[in-house]
């Protein structure tokens, strides 16, 4: 039964064609892909974007698989690869947004109020550098050790515990700085 197959087993099959196997590995990452997307867009209609986009692709990314690391690290990565081109694009659209007149300035206004209607950490969340986001939402977020952590960003295990004292310094900074 395809269900009781590897991932990686799967994924060499569906880069092969096989509807079936892709069917499988989409129906049991889905939520771990939806859920990557959202805590690194911090939006949930982007993060449903971001998985429907990333399922539509993910048959030609496939046939890119090497299997040199886990599936799931890869497609981690792949998560990752997508909500980095999502903030590179709406940052571009927010630049070339700007100096639109009284329409963008109230349209930046009513973005502005919906993000400060979330709740702490996401707020905290997205006052961190996009690398210390990461690092969290693999970390804490995907309960991955560091050292898968480092595997799918590409940095020593060092370097993310690292970041991740950097989080927890800066999040009781801003603890602090809110309970004043």
């Amino acid at each position: 039964m395809l269900m009781d197959t590897p991932d990686e087993t799967l994924a060499s099959a569906a880069a092969g064609g096989d509807g079936a196997a892709f069917a499988v590995l989409v129906r049991r990452h889905y939520d771990r892909i939806h859920g990557l997307a959202w805590r690194l867009s911090g939006n949930r209609a982007d993060a449903e974007d971001l998985a429907q986009d990333i399922c539509a692709a993910l048959p030609v990314k496939l046939a890119h698989w090497r299997g040199e690391a886990r599936f799931t690290t890869w497609l981690y990565r792949v998560v990752m690869n997508a909500a980095h081109d999502l903030r590179r694009r709406q940052a571009v659209r927010a630049r070339a947004g700007q100096g639109w007149g009284d329409w963008e300035i109230a349209r930046q206004d009513e973005i502005a109020a919906e993000r400060a209607a979330q709740d702490w950490l996401t707020t905290a969340m997205a006052r961190l550098s996009p690398e210390l986001r990461d690092t969290v939402a693999l970390v804490l977020g995907e309960e991955l050790t560091q050292a898968e952590a480092g595997a799918v960003l590409g940095l020593s295990e060092g370097t993310i515990a690292w970041r991740m004292s950097e989080v927890k310094k800066r999040l009781r900074a801003m603890a602090a700085e809110e309970a004043r």
